[in-house]
């Protein structure tokens, strides 16, 4: 049997959905590095839409028949006010194209523009993503406060005027009637053929005449009996029943901690936060909830804002220990490990007081990690300083911790796909 298959999915105008997929498939390692080259140009808040990209026409080149060099050719220049026949026409100097041609001029016509089209969001962030995955993930379901959803349960006999289903109450008061007076109508039926046929061929006899009377008394008698039985009653209606049932759901939270003491100057500030930019952006592809604990730290750590976070300008010396101190703080507080996943970034330049690197370290090991699914620690700078020596003791013995470097704003897109790759999978 043969079967059509149609693709109804809303396209735009002049455009279809099959070549778009189809050219999206063939051209992907050049819209990667089309998409990478957008995120490193691009601002904080300005990451999550689509983007224009630009592939050189030669990337997208495909075999043509056109004509060979040589030969004669006849051709037709409408509005032509300077050539007769036999004139030779020059060719134009330099490339003709408005595209990206470098060097001399040439003896030869062609230029080299680049191909143009546009990434709509989705497109983007999924390329962005393109073999990412979260280590270790496992959905905590919430067991105690889950989620609850209506369904419909087919139909009740109580509830509020607003469900009540017409067609459904009519259908089982015509049954009832039915069912009440059948056996009267039928024996009403019979009776009012008796009478009839008595009518036609009238009789003197007294014992017709009272057989007569009776059956017009008990027809009276039945349609009495027929009139008290209700049009609609209320045992008749029946109201949409809806009940609640608990939907399995999982969210997260994302702790994003900054170092903001003095050694971080702006340019690592905003590695940083392109960092966690590009976190939040990740895990919001994988729950359906999520919410951010922002912590500044310097000497002393607080919860803030997200404007604060990004924006103000408090600065001091260095105690990380401060900042994990209050993330544990506040997931005792306020996020049971039980029912969130629990998420952590943070970024510093590795600068600590010596004296407080080793408390880090324990935090980490005694109460955040056995808490957390994933902990990502990115140092955006060079030189390895104490902190992350200590820390990278804590890389050996827990698979849900990860650190790297990044000093350069070029290398936190690759940084980012090594810490969260999937396995097996080449960045």
């Amino acid at each position: 049997m043969l079967q059509q298959i149609i693709d109804r999915r809303l396209a735009g105008k002049n455009k279809s959905i099959g070549n778009r997929e189809r050219f999206l498939r063939r051209y992907k390692q050049q819209i990667r590095e089309a998409v990478r080259r957008a995120v490193d140009g691009r601002g904080i808040r300005d990451l999550e839409r689509g983007e224009e990209v630009r592939i050189p026409k030669k990337d997208i080149s495909e075999p043509v028949f056109h004509h060979g060099s040589g030969g004669q050719r006849d051709m037709v220049h409408p509005g032509n006010q300077e050539y007769v026949t036999g004139d030779r026409i020059q060719r134009p100097q330099g490339g003709g194209g408005k595209g990206q041609g470098k060097g001399q001029a040439s003896d030869s016509g062609d230029g080299e523009d680049e191909f143009t089209f546009a990434l709509s969001k989705e497109e983007f962030m999924q390329v962005f993503f393109e073999d990412l995955a979260l280590p270790h993930l496992i959905r905590t379901q919430l067991a105690e406060t889950p989620e609850w959803k209506t369904h419909r349960a087919g139909f009740s006999s109580d509830g509020t005027p607003n469900n009540l289903h017409v067609v459904r109450s009519m259908r089982g008061a015509l049954g009832r009637r039915i069912a009440l007076g059948g056996e009267s109508r039928r024996e009403l039926h019979a009776l009012e053929d008796l009478v009839a046929q008595m009518l036609r061929q009238p009789s003197e006899d007294p014992a017709v005449k009272q057989q007569l009377k009776q059956a017009q008394e008990r027809i009276a008698a039945l349609k009495a009996r027929l009139g008290l039985i209700p049009f609609l009653d209320p045992i008749d209606l029946r109201f949409r029943s809806r009940v609640r049932v608990p939907v399995p759901t999982s969210k997260a939270v994302m702790f994003c901690l900054m170092d903001v003491s003095g050694s971080m100057d702006e340019q690592r500030k905003e590695l940083s936060k392109r960092f966690f930019i590009l976190l939040y952006l990740f895990l919001t592809r994988h729950y359906e909830k999520i919410e951010l604990v922002f912590i500044r730290h310097h000497t002393q750590a607080q919860e803030v804002s997200e404007d604060d976070f990004f924006h103000a300008r408090e600065t001091g010396g260095t105690v990380v220990s401060s900042a994990l101190e209050l993330m544990d703080q506040i997931i005792r507080e306020r996020y049971n490990p039980t029912e969130w996943n629990i998420y952590g970034a943070q970024a510093s330049d590795g600068d600590n007081w010596h004296h407080d690197s080793g408390r880090c370290r324990e935090l980490l090991a005694e109460k955040l990690l056995p808490a957390c699914r994933y902990y990502a620690y990115v140092q955006v700078a060079e030189e390895e300083q104490n902190l992350w020596e200590e820390y990278t003791r804590l890389g050996e013995s827990h698979p849900n911790f990860a650190m790297r470097k990044a000093v350069e704003a070029s290398e936190i897109y690759p940084v980012f796909r090594d810490l969260f790759k999937k396995e097996g999978a080449t960045t």
